[in-house]
């Protein structure tokens, strides 16, 4: 029975699909930890394919290469070397009442000597906001603990540590230490989440725990990290940093009555306020770029707040070389609005060129009059605008090869105040999950701070009157976004209580806001559904993203009460 152990926490950035590859980043953490005397490496939840892998766990050919890649990292470990712990989709037969079937579970390999050692499967499958994991997955049996180097550990994947009913058949069953690889994006006050499940488990168990969690963007999911070590007594012991990969060793010593220690080891504070919705921001646009090979990215600057914050992001993400801005000035555009594209650009030593639109609004005022003859100009006029430079961008991107990064914000999606093929074209927006008053937050944070990682200038970012101007979108004269909006901050508490809180309109309204202007903004919210079905992907950072995290059918004559 061995009385010390070292285990090493790997947190990994894995690429979705790219096996090899991710199956190399475990290889470098693993000679790493062997420099390190680790016995063993953990490695996040399904780091051989890149987590979540949605329908791509349905194509056998997928399920036939990661099985590969598992079998050639187990051949390794004949070396004599640190053992591994990883997470990959596993097919497996079985028979439920009739023929032979097969099933393909999230799985955790033990690979030592050369084998694999011990296999579980995840217990507790997620099937609520982005995860729809029962859908391609099968749920495991209550796992009994995998015995190590004369070590009995309990691994729980994930999900089966949000509620008891794993920890406490694998205490009950001999566990000694809990390990629990994990995929959980950020959100906003998740890691608080985190840590108190994992306290629960710990204070229930008796037992030290170590959580493991992926890091990097993938599509709309950003992975924070974040990982770290609890002891028998719920003292952190072990603090990875959060958007970022890390591998720290961590060294256990077996006490009395056969309870595990670990030593302290390096802790990184987790951040608080702005910055980690920042450096989620920054990590999902660049792992977004960077993981589909786009050489960098093209955006429409009009000196408002949108495209200021998504300029600043992207060159923190990407810098300053690989962003591309352009000023798209129409008869309604002010001098201030130029002037302030122009300074955003100095600020953050981007390229800015200059391409007006009044040649399109011309050419397609003369194509349509015809249809249009005695008819009043309207929003269609606008839309025109809008649109004219979602062509321009999108032709930049076609030739240049750039991707298109959309400017718009969540209040915006939330209520329609976006146009088609217009400001929505592109292939990826940054600020997609982020309120307007979030907006003006983030761009006064990020004028005071440069944050860890960020390629962008240190000191301000962007211009101060684009901060303290009335927002407008500029598509016909003297024009403001409340002119036909309530005040930010009263529409994003009203849309904070309808979206993530599925609140009522008379709830909203017990508030001290007007029903009717509550029922208005309900109604707006309802009827643009069909405009974000269309919308580019995006950062998740609140509770309830638009996409996959919440899920209205577009025609839906459902009203509720009024």
């Amino acid at each position: 029975m061995s009385d010390r152990l070292t285990i090493a926490l790997a947190q990994l950035n894995p690429t979705m699909g790219a096996i090899e590859a991710n199956a190399d980043l475990i290889r470098a953490a693993r000679a790493t930890a062997a420099s390190q005397g680790a016995d063993l490496v953990v490695g996040t939840e399904l780091c051989i394919t890149g987590y979540p892998p949605e329908d791509l766990v349905l194509k056998p050919s997928f399920l036939a290469a990661s099985r590969a890649a598992v079998e050639a990292l187990a051949a390794e470990t004949a070396d004599g070397g640190p053992a591994l712990l990883v997470s990959a989709p596993w097919r497996e037969e079985g028979i439920e009442g009739g023929p032979l079937r097969q099933h393909v579970y999230d799985a955790a390999l033990l690979l030592d000597g050369g084998e694999i050692q011990a296999l579980r499967f995840k217990h507790d499958l997620p099937n609520y906001s982005v995860f729809d994991e029962k859908r391609v997955f099968k749920a495991g049996p209550l796992p009994g603990p995998v015995n190590f180097r004369g070590v009995r550990l309990g691994v729980m994947i994930c999900e089966d540590m949000w509620a008891p009913d794993v920890a406490e058949c694998l205490e009950e069953s001999g566990a000694e230490i809990l390990i629990v690889p994990n995929g959980s994006p950020y959100e906003m006050d998740k890691f608080d989440q985190r840590l108190q499940l994992a306290v629960a488990r710990v204070t229930e168990t008796s037992l030290p725990l170590v959580y493991v969690n992926q890091v990097g963007g993938q599509d709309e999911l950003v992975f924070d990290g974040a990982s770290f070590v609890l002891d028998a007594g719920c003292r952190l012991r072990a603090q990875l940093p959060s958007f970022e990969t890390a591998l720290v060793t961590t060294h256990w010593r077996r006490g009395l009555e056969d309870v595990w220690t670990c030593e302290d080891a390096a802790v990184s504070p987790p951040e608080t306020g702005l910055e980690p919705v920042y450096r989620a921001l920054v990590l999902g646009l660049r792992d977004y770029v960077d993981k589909n090979g786009f050489p960098g990215v093209v955006l429409g600057l009009s000196g408002g707040i949108d495209s200021a914050l998504s300029a600043a992001i992207a060159v923190d993400a990407l810098g300053p070389a690989r962003v591309n801005c352009v000023m798209m000035p129409s008869p309604y555009t002010s001098r201030d609005s130029l002037e302030d594209a122009a300074e955003a650009a100095r600020l953050l030593g981007v390229r800015l060129d200059k391409v007006g639109i009044e040649p399109a609004m011309a050419a397609f005022e003369t194509m349509l009059r015809p249809m249009f003859d005695g008819r009043e100009a309207d929003i269609t006029e606008e839309n025109v605008q809008a649109r004219s430079r979602g062509v321009t961008l999108m032709a930049l991107s076609n030739k240049l090869g750039h991707m298109v990064l959309s400017t718009g914000n969540k209040s915006e999606m939330s209520v329609g105040y976006a146009t088609l093929y217009g400001d929505m074209c592109g292939g990826f927006n940054v600020l997609k999950d982020v309120y307007k008053t979030m907006v003006y937050r983030l761009a006064g944070w990020r004028n005071q701070a440069l944050p860890k990682g960020a390629l962008g200038p240190s000191g301000r970012a962007i211009p101060e009157r684009s901060i303290t101007k009335a927002p407008s979108a500029e598509l016909k004269p003297d024009q403001t976004d409340q002119d036909s909006l309530p005040p930010y901050d009263a529409l994003d508490d009203m849309l904070h209580c309808l979206i993530e809180g599925e609140m009522a309109v008379s709830e909203i309204a017990e508030r001290g806001y007007d029903r009717a202007t509550v029922n208005r903004v309900w109604r707006l919210l309802e009827n643009a559904e069909y405009k974000r079905r269309q919308a580019a992907p995006g950062v998740k950072v609140t509770a309830r993203a638009f996409g996959r995290d919440r899920r209205y059918p577009i025609t839906n004559a459902f009203k509720g009460p009024r």
